[in-house]
């Protein structure tokens, strides 16, 4: 994609900016500049009347959007802030236009021509300007419904066109008008603050240490090559790959393959942010229409105590504790969030903005600030470091209301089994009773379609959207969204509460990209719920240092305490598949579970034995159904599902099965214990799958290994101490 690259002056305030339809944005400063001239008037100098005027220096040739955004970012960097003559800025603005696009300088500077590379408009002559309703592209009313219908989204050019297809008929109308309608209309409302138009892979300034800053001359910092940064999910230059591109002209355009199963994020194409961004407004700093309530007023409409939301959901005394502290939590972060009741009906639906933004005169230095603003946002604000979360993190705290506390996120911490689904129905309702939006994200598609129906029951008047790949519900809006992590590159600043589950597991745990995409789906300011049941020891660090708040539910549904695990003596399991022989010990535990009824689960480290093993088994327990299944094993829902059903009463398998499976009564075998694969949270997750029934609540859990290492002296430390908290809290039913 090419846009137009062009320099905005007002009262010798100067800002780069680059436009998709150019048209558009001459109407609105031509607007602005009559609006200027209506509230001034004429300013009388040597007893002749003065117009106050806006200049525009509009680049001739459309640069490539990355060079356009570079050019832009360049401009502000090292003219933003600065009240600059008209020349002055001209030069400058060349200058970056050349070097970004890799143009060759030369010839006069002259004010008009611009080194013959920019064309000079003035707006601020009477008759200057466009009024009325429509702006000459598409109604106002158009553009609304397109603000609206991309709010809290980040979507590709191509997945905006979708979005709007599927949308209400005013949007549809534009999605059917092609280009020359869908490109005035994003415009339009990116000038009027309703949506960020951004380059979806964005250049990123070069750093350098500030020794290298004091010793390197100007001119040599800023000829390193810059980097480039996809906007979508976080990814640095590490992940970008180049090639010819017929769109901008260029032959090595770059595009991220970080995230290319979710469509190509490429350095030429669009990115738009629906809404988001608290504060943003159009480049006057006026005020959208249905601005948000104050508030103080907001938390006085709808404020209820903790334990209002979570008494009428039956949680046992460990959960409504939790459920409690996870709303104290949570409330503070609500109050901003805007109730649909008070929203403007012109205006898009549910905006949550944090501060309310009043109308400036352009006497005023407002505009200035503004124009400089609105430059520096087009900068990508995503430091080129690991994790990729930090720059979210900062603008929620730089935004949250001040009654608010400084613990950014909230970890509830429940051991396997103990309803961690449920404890989250008061947070939930919290968010819709204050007009919100909630997303429930988690790593595995299984959980997400096991968790729409439940939802569906507790919150029958909400709507509830299931996202995951191939989803049907792809475009439509909710006010409960449940997904699976990878979807959340869709989305931009848009949830009020945002609960990550099972952020331990894979493909969540240790994947910046799926960190970067979580963080931003949140409105600044509000709820990140954490759910775990073995968070990392990182964050178990951080949260007895108290930057992460935090709630233990020590114990399950049941109030019974956690089976521990034994510990037995016993070979490799490579080794007894060599010698075709299973010890004593393990065949006699086997045996003793069976006999109680009871169905059992042996997890092996490696794929290659599951069916070895299974058959092995099968050799020395003649009678008795065995099962081996693992990831790679095409009918591994049915072997499951055969579990359930006790047609198979034992079953082999790896750490794919460690979460998110639960089959009543049922005792757990880990062989290989001490193995590498086997670290302190996938002990701690097979170890869960044993008591989780009320009916069994005692189940079996074996540790089988050569040698006892850390990781398992962990696990059992982490669920004996669980044990203790519950008891000495009186959780646990008297024995």
């Amino acid at each position: 994609m090419r846009v137009q690259l062009y320099l905005i002056g007002v009262d010798g305030c100067w800002s780069a900016r680059w436009s998709i339809a150019l048209e558009a944005d001459k109407v609105y400063w031509g607007r602005k500049a009559e609006e200027r001239r209506k509230v001034q008037g004429g300013r009388k100098f040597g007893g002749r009347e003065r117009e106050e005027s806006i200049v525009m220096h509009v680049w001739r040739t459309p640069l490539p959007l990355s060079a356009a955004e570079e050019a832009a970012v360049r401009w502000s960097e090292e003219n933003g802030g600065r009240e600059l003559e008209e020349r002055a800025a001209l030069r400058e603005f060349v200058k970056a236009a050349q070097v970004a696009g890799g143009i060759e300088a030369g010839g006069e500077m002259n004010v008009d021509k611009g080194n013959g590379r920019t064309e000079r408009v003035v707006f601020g002559e009477r008759g200057a300007g466009q009024n009325g309703k429509n702006i000459g592209f598409v109604e106002e009313e158009c553009v609304r419904a397109v603000a609206a219908r991309l709010y809290g989204r980040a979507a590709l050019l191509s997945e905006a066109q979708e979005l709007l297809a599927a949308g209400p008929p005013a949007c549809q109308a534009v999605a059917a008008g092609g280009w020359s309608a869908l490109a005035p209309a994003l415009q339009w409302a990116a000038l009027r603050g309703l949506v960020r138009l951004r380059c979806a892979v964005a250049p990123q300034q070069p750093t350098a240490s500030p020794l290298g800053r004091l010793l390197l001359p100007a001119p040599m910092r800023r000829g390193r090559p810059w980097r480039r940064r996809c906007l979508r999910c976080g990814s640095g230059e590490a992940r970008m790959n180049r090639t010819a591109c017929a769109a901008c002209g260029s032959s090595a355009c770059a595009y991220c393959e970080a995230c290319l199963t979710m469509g190509r994020s490429r350095e030429c194409g669009l990115l738009i942010h629906g809404g988001g961004e608290a504060g943003l407004a159009d480049a006057q700093g006026a005020a959208m229409s249905g601005a948000a309530p104050g508030l103080a007023a907001s938390r006085a409409h709808r404020m209820h105590a903790p334990a209002a939301f979570a008494a009428r959901w039956g949680l046992s005394p460990a959960q409504q504790a939790a459920a409690e502290a996870a709303l104290s939590y949570v409330l503070p972060r609500l109050g901003g969030v805007r109730h649909s009741s008070s929203t403007n009906q012109n205006a898009p639906s549910r905006w949550a903005p944090a501060r309310s933004i009043t109308h400036h005169s352009a006497s005023q230095p407002t505009i200035c600030a503004s124009l400089n603003q609105q430059a520096a946002l087009s900068t990508a604000d995503i430091p080129d470091t690991q994790p990729i979360t930090s720059s979210h993190t900062r603008d929620t705290e730089s935004s949250r209301p001040s009654s608010a506390p400084s613990v950014s996120q909230f970890l509830i911490w429940a051991v396997t089994g103990a309803g961690k689904t449920e404890m989250v129905f008061p947070l939930i309702e919290a968010a819709l009773s204050f007009g919100g939006r909630a997303l429930i994200a988690t790593p595995r598609r299984d959980v997400v379609l096991e968790l729409d129906p439940r939802l569906r029951r507790a919150f029958p008047g909400a709507a509830v959207v299931t996202l995951y790949g191939g989803s049907e519900q792809r475009w439509e809006d909710g006010d409960i969204t449940i997904a699976t992590t990878h979807q959340l590159f869709r989305f931009h600043e848009r949830f009020d509460l945002v609960i990550i589950d099972e952020l331990d597991a894979f493909p969540y745990h240790g994947d910046p990209q799926l960190h970067y995409a979580a963080a931003k789906a949140g409105v600044p300011g509000g709820a990140v719920i954490l759910l775990s049941a073995t968070p990392p020891r990182a964050m178990q660090k951080s949260v007895r240092k108290g930057q992460i708040g935090c709630a233990r539910v020590p114990v399950r549904f049941h109030r019974h305490p956690l089976p521990v695990p034994q510990q037995i003596r016993m070979p490799r399991v490579a080794e007894l598949l060599a010698k075709h022989k299973l010890p004593r010990l393990l065949l006699a535990r086997l045996t003793s579970s069976l006999a109680r009824g009871a169905q059992c689960f042996v997890f092996v480290q490696q794929i290659r034995h599951t069916e070895p093993l299974a058959q092995l088994l099968r050799t020395a327990l003649p009678g008795i159904p065995i099962g081996a299944t693992s990831s790679k094993d095409a009918e591994r829902p049915q072997h499951v599902l055969a579990f359930r059903n006790r047609e198979f009463r034992v079953l082999v398998t790896t750490t794919i099965l460690e979460r998110g499976v639960t089959v009543p009564f049922s005792d757990v075998f880990i062989l290989d214990a001490d193995g590498k694969l086997f670290d302190e949270a996938s002990l701690v997750q097979m170890a869960g799958r044993a008591g989780r029934s009320k009916d069994d609540p005692n189940g079996r859990v074996y540790f089988f290994a050569s040698t006892s290492n850390q990781s398992q002296r962990r696990a059992i430390a982490q669920i004996k101490s669980m044990n203790r908290e519950a008891k000495k809290n009186g959780y646990l039913l008297p024995q």
